[in-house]
């Protein structure tokens, strides 16, 4: 008998350990200094920065098979993607975007309004995607939502998103900052202005999109065969992710397509699209560039 039931004692002692390692008492520390996250390298060069109109084709034909119109065609989507040469410094730019696990850290040590939207806020950004479907990612807490995380932290704003860079400086001792929307791509496609991470051919199992995903987030990194010349993962779908570059008055570049694309031509390293840097949305997150130690 005592032999039967040590595998069972065991088994129940880790899984204690994964839900006390889960708990809101462990996630509720904030911790003196914590370690950097994984981060790659980008080394320093030119790229080829946009797309050719072959790509752009390449695209709208993608998005038209997928959703049977023709509606980012007629809209010109792809339009505002010119090519150029573009010459970059050595950067650093984390492998995967920030989760929720890292952002509950980020929350317990400085109070900051965890990701949350009312009714009223979410329909004011007029989406297609009605309030119920915002409501598994609506925190209510410093507690990430159950089953989440190690999914990409989204319904941050772009504020959100510079005060975590902010914080994540002090706590590690080096700079950190949204990337350039040029930084992002060249990170994300290499210098060979291939049109996916991956290549040319677009693969729908290869990222998180609506051609072949749940419908919603995944665990960061769920994807290593997508990952781009430089090993940065999830560089075309689960979640849009913000840059610095700006797109306007209160607005800014995102980049990377969603969960809930299909075609996928948004997600392409060279798709040039933003949002307001107010809205909390749940298909848009980030990640960042490391620069140097903190003088």
């Amino acid at each position: 008998m005592i032999h039967c039931r040590k595998p069972s004692l065991i088994r129940f002692a880790a899984m204690l350990a994964v839900i006390l390692a889960m708990s809101p008492l462990k996630a509720a520390e904030c911790p003196d200094s914590i370690e950097s996250p994984v981060t790659v390298t980008i080394p320093a060069g030119s790229f080829i920065m946009g797309s050719t109109r072959e790509e752009r084709e390449t695209a709208y034909l993608l998005d038209e098979k997928a959703y049977g119109n023709t509606v980012t065609r007629k809209r010109g989507w792809y339009e505002k993607e010119p090519t150029s040469e573009v010459e970059l410094a050595t950067f650093e730019i984390m492998r995967v975007p920030v989760t929720n696990q890292q952002y509950a850290i980020f929350l317990s040590c400085t109070g900051r309004t965890p990701p949350t939207v009312t009714r009223e806020e979410w329909d004011s950004y007029g989406l297609i995607h009605p309030f119920e479907r915002a409501q598994p990612y609506i925190w209510t807490s410093n507690m990430a939502p159950e089953g989440r995380q190690t999914h990409p932290v989204v319904m941050v704003t772009y504020d959100d998103a510079n005060a975590y860079a902010e914080w994540l400086g002090r706590k590690t001792g080096f700079l950190w900052r949204l990337p350039t929307e040029e930084e992002w791509e060249k990170a994300a496609r290499g210098t060979d202005a291939r049109y996916f991470p991956w290549g040319n051919r677009y693969d729908a199992r290869l990222l998180n999109s609506h051609d072949a995903g749940p419908f919603g987030t995944t665990p960061v990194g769920s994807y290593p065969d997508g990952a781009s010349p430089y090993g940065m993962l999830d560089a075309a779908g689960n979640v849009f992710e913000w840059t610095s570059t700006s797109a306007g008055k209160a607005r800014h570049i995102v980049k990377g397509g969603s969960w809930d694309d299909k075609g996928c031509g948004v997600c392409r390293p060279a798709a040039h699209h933003s949002r307001p840097d107010g809205i909390k949305h749940i298909i848009v997150g980030f990640r960042l560039v490391r620069d140097r130690k903190q003088k």
